[in-house]
């Protein structure tokens, strides 16, 4: 395959960026769309230029952290697929991509595709875990859970925290994020002693870092690679409005 690439460089935070156009002719439909990034830095580096830098660790759709977007679509255009997992036979031969960064302004650019995403980890910080002792670990079948509660539970525990729900909302929203944390730890019995301190703390937190408000349109959803529900967000409202009303 032969594919023109159109990618953001930028040297550092504070320099300006600009689209710079690349070709490479020897591309494999079975790549992976990083394993196609691994290509044209090898070509780079062998010519004695700056290879792009990019995010990446697991590949295997479990980190998160290949972070682009992809002909205007976070991870490409392919539903509930991650950068890593996407491969080049889901483009045409000859076809021309553009890649960026994540745009938000919680998300600073810090070099090329790579953005600062730690936002996320002081929302995570402010409260998304259960600090209530609860001794050595208990028996499956000590603590009854309901099906339902269970199951989405498991559902909004699949958040890998990419940030693709951030990037695609025109809000720069992280309240999908936000919603799956909340609803995670709310929905089972060890959450429930901090439940509504919690979600106080994350909500704040989350508008600390410059995330804005939510209005429900619904393209955080579409865009995340785990098909996180919408509906996520109404169980992160609920919870707020009842945390703020017994103040």
């Amino acid at each position: 395959m032969k594919l023109t690439l159109k990618i953001w460089r930028q040297s550092g935070a504070d320099d300006k960026g600009r689209m710079v156009g690349y070709q490479v002719d020897d591309a494999d439909e079975d790549m992976s769309f990083l394993e196609l990034l691994d290509v044209l830095n090898e070509k780079l580096i062998l010519s004695g230029d700056e290879p792009v830098a990019f995010d990446h660790d697991c590949r295997e759709g479990i980190c998160g952290s290949c972070a682009m977007v992809i002909n205007g679509h976070p991870h490409g255009p392919e539903k509930a697929t991650t950068a890593c997992q996407l491969h080049l036979r889901h483009f045409r031969d000859g076809e021309t991509i553009t890649i960026e960064p994540w745009r938000a302004a919680a998300f600073p650019v810090v070099k090329d595709l790579v953005v600062d995403r730690s936002a996320f980890d002081r929302v995570i910080q402010a409260g998304g875990y259960v600090s209530a002792p609860t001794g050595s670990a208990p028996d499956a079948h000590a603590t009854p859970v309901p099906k339902a509660a269970a199951d989405r539970a498991f559902t909004a525990a699949a958040c890998i925290g990419c940030g693709a729900c951030v990037a695609a909302c025109p809000n720069g929203s992280a309240s999908l994020f936000l919603g799956a944390k909340i609803t995670h730890l709310g929905e089972l019995p060890q959450g429930q002693p901090e439940r509504h301190e919690r979600v106080v703390r994350m909500v704040e937190q989350h508008d600390a870092e410059g995330f804005g408000g939510c209005t429900n349109t619904g393209a955080c959803a579409v865009s995340c690679p785990k098909e996180i529900p919408l509906d996520v967000i109404s169980q992160l409202n609920r919870d707020y409005l009842a945390a703020t009303t017994r103040r």
